[in-house]
Parts: structure tokens; sequence; C-alpha cells
């Protein structure tokens, strides 16, 4: 079979089956990276929080998942939660195995939620106190001040770090191909392994990961530069 006929669309060909993996990934990594924005936003409110016991819980999360090997969470949560959902369901009468269902784990945002976390605490103490205190002095509210000027500062400066977190996550579902969800690790393996072709289907993964990073750099960089921008409209308007 020639190089042609491996990659092609034909009935013999993995070019589609590696296209579904590689859109299964995008989608993989923006339901991690938003449910991880859900989990860092909350965790870093409970860092920046008066009451220690907040604070020691976020301490407790970063720490856990940060520290712990990707892997192994996955391991943790897709193994270990089908053994506990299986024992749930032997109490209801079920006798089989209950898998969980691998996309849930896929989406690793508490994973992703750690690094998030950090990335909104840094952006918050970053922001000038003088300013908080003059929208204070002028009567403006916490939920007005949150909307109106904490948030879109925390945009504005948070978009490096995310898109360094982005870029961790869309390399890291490639650790989800051990629960046989066909996304693009997975399906380039099981392609290597029909045809033993191993180094021209591992190269043409790590190219499409490179073309999916390179794309997702290019996005991040246009939302830099026109939150900057606006910015600036905004200082000279002012």
């Amino acid at each position: 079979m020639t190089l042609t006929q491996m990659f092609g669309f034909g009935p013999d060909g993995w070019g589609s089956a590696l296209l579904l993996g590689a859109l299964l990934t995008v989608v993989l990594t923006i339901a991690a990276f938003f449910t991880g924005a859900v989990f860092g936003g909350l965790v870093a409110a409970a860092k920046l929080s008066k009451y220690r016991a907040l604070r020691i819980a976020g301490d407790i999360y970063t720490i856990v998942f940060r520290g712990v090997p990707e892997l192994l969470v996955i391991y943790l949560f897709y193994f270990g939660g089908s053994n506990f959902v299986s024992s749930i369901a032997r109490l209801f009468g079920s006798d089989g195995f209950v898998s969980v269902p691998p996309f849930m784990i896929g989406a690793v945002g508490m994973i992703s939620g750690s690094y998030q976390a950090e990335v909104y605490r840094a952006v918050v103490l970053a922001v000038a106190r003088g300013e908080l205190e003059a929208v204070r002095t002028i009567g403006m509210s916490t939920t007005m001040m949150t909307r109106r000027v904490l948030i879109p500062q925390v945009f504005r400066y948070a978009l490096p770090g995310l898109g360094n977190v982005w870029q961790m996550s869309l390399k890291n579902s490639a650790l989800i191909s051990v629960t046989g969800l066909a996304e693009l690790m997975c399906t380039n393996q099981v392609a290597a392994g029909s045809t033993h072709q191993y180094f021209s289907f591992f190269i043409t993964g790590g190219l499409l990961y490179l073309v999916m990073t390179s794309i997702s750099g290019r996005i991040f960089g246009h939302a830099e530069a026109s939150v900057a921008r606006s910015f600036r409209r905004s200082f000279v308007r002012s």
C-alpha cells in the first residue's frame, strides 16, 4: 500500500479517521478548558478569600492536581470511577461492570482548572489596588466593580497564561488514549498497529498536533492584540 492510499480517504485509507480523531481532540480540549475555567475561577476565589478554610482548600486543590501526574489522575478517575459506579450499581441488582464514559473523564477540566486558578489569582493580585479603591469611593457596588472593572482586566492580562494552559491541555489530551477514546493519539496507535507503519503514522500525528497548536497560538495572539487595542482606545477616550 502506497502512502497516498494509506493516508487517503478511500475505503482502505486512514485519512478520515485521522481527521475525526483530530476533531475529537479539539472538542476534548475545549471541554477540558472551559470546565477548567469554572474550577479555576472558583479555586482562585477560594485562594483569595478572607476565610482561612477556603484558602487552605484552594491550596490543597492546586497542590494535588498540579503535583500528581496527569496520567495517574486519568487512571484514578476513569478506572477508579468505573469501580465506584459498578459498586453502586451492584446495590441496585446489577452484576456487570459499569464503565464511566471516556469522554467524561477525557474532559480533564480539574487538571486544567488547577493551572487556570493560578493564572486568575496572579492577575487579580496584579490589578492596581488604587483603581479598585477609586471605584469603591464613587459608590460602585462589589458586583458592578467585578463586572465592569475586575473581569475585563483579568481577561486582558490572563490571555497569555490561558494560551499556555490551552496548549498544555491540547497536548495532554493524548493521555486520554489510555481510556480507548478515539482521539488523535489513539487513532494513530490503531492505524500504526494495523499497518505496521509506525514511523509514518506517528510522524503524521506529530504534524497534526503541530498544526493544531500553531493555529491555536495564532488565535490567542490575535485575541491578545485585539484586547490590547481596545484598552488603548478606551485609555485615549478617557
